[in-house]
């Protein structure tokens, strides 16, 4: 069973009419309307054939949609989409563009061979062609194209950007642990000083009582070292007033007294 399409262009070819060809009109807005006849496309991306193309299936129902402002019909079922209209040195006569569109044969054309039917989708009237239009990226979406030249060496700028600073932290744990550790290290210190001092000390006094000691058995007078002891009274076995050793106090004596 043959298409609705094929029946059209049968029908076509049947009568020997010719297909209508479409002339260009003044854009107008929400309206989609034909903008001339093309041998180049542009900057246009093909989105493809549709078995229902017309101007308004591929610039209404498909290119609108997407927010292109441009589209375009070429050998009677393929549809593009772009923002900017071919260059107008590539304009041709209307008449180039005659194959039927295979959505609706009979009263509209869609192109030609390589020759494109373009129109306005009503989006904008602020649509220039491709060689006026300033260097800027060309569609949109996952369609989108970069057209932006490379800077020449005048315009590039270098840009240096300072690595990030590091931001000083500090550590409260830390600095009070190495604060314990040092007071600690400093007792220590000292009192290890104390203790080898004491030790000294008590290591001079055995000695000065071992030698005490040795003159005392050998009959030598001791060396006195401590200025709270008498020389005279350390060669003296008792004090002043003290009771002779000499004198027997164990015997009674016998007084007589006036009575």
């Amino acid at each position: 069973m043959l298409s609705i399409q094929y029946l059209g262009l049968a029908l076509l070819a049947a009568t020997g009419a010719v297909a209508i060809t479409n002339q260009a009109e003044k854009p107008q807005l929400n309206v989609e309307t034909t903008y001339g006849c093309y041998n180049n496309k542009g900057d246009l991306v093909t989105q493809g054939t549709n078995i229902y193309n017309s101007k308004g299936g591929c610039a209404t129902e498909t290119c609108k949609p997407l927010n292109y402002t441009v589209a375009a019909t070429m050998g009677g079922n393929e549809c593009y989409c772009g923002f900017n209209y071919p260059s107008k040195k590539n304009k041709i006569d209307d008449s180039e563009c005659d194959i039927p569109c295979v959505g609706y044969p009979l009263l509209e054309a869609c192109g030609g061979i390589m020759k494109w039917t373009v129109y306005n989708t009503g989006l904008t009237l602020a649509v220039v062609a491709v060689d006026e239009a300033a260097p800027t990226a060309v569609g949109s979406g996952s369609d989108a194209e970069s057209t932006k030249p490379a800077p020449t060496a005048a315009q590039t700028t270098v840009l240096v950007t300072p690595p990030p600073k590091e931001e000083k932290s500090t550590n409260t744990g830390a600095v009070a642990g190495g604060v314990v550790v040092g007071v600690l290290a400093v007792a220590s210190v000292i009192g290890g000083i104390l203790f080898y001092l004491r030790r000294k000390r008590n290591r001079e006094i055995e000695e000065e009582h071992h030698r005490n000691a040795v003159n005392s058995f050998t009959g030598k007078t001791p060396s006195i070292t401590d200025s709270r002891l008498d020389p005279v009274m350390a060669q003296r076995r008792m004090s002043d007033g003290s009771i002779a050793d000499n004198h027997d106090y164990s015997r009674k004596i016998l007084r007589v007294t006036n009575a």
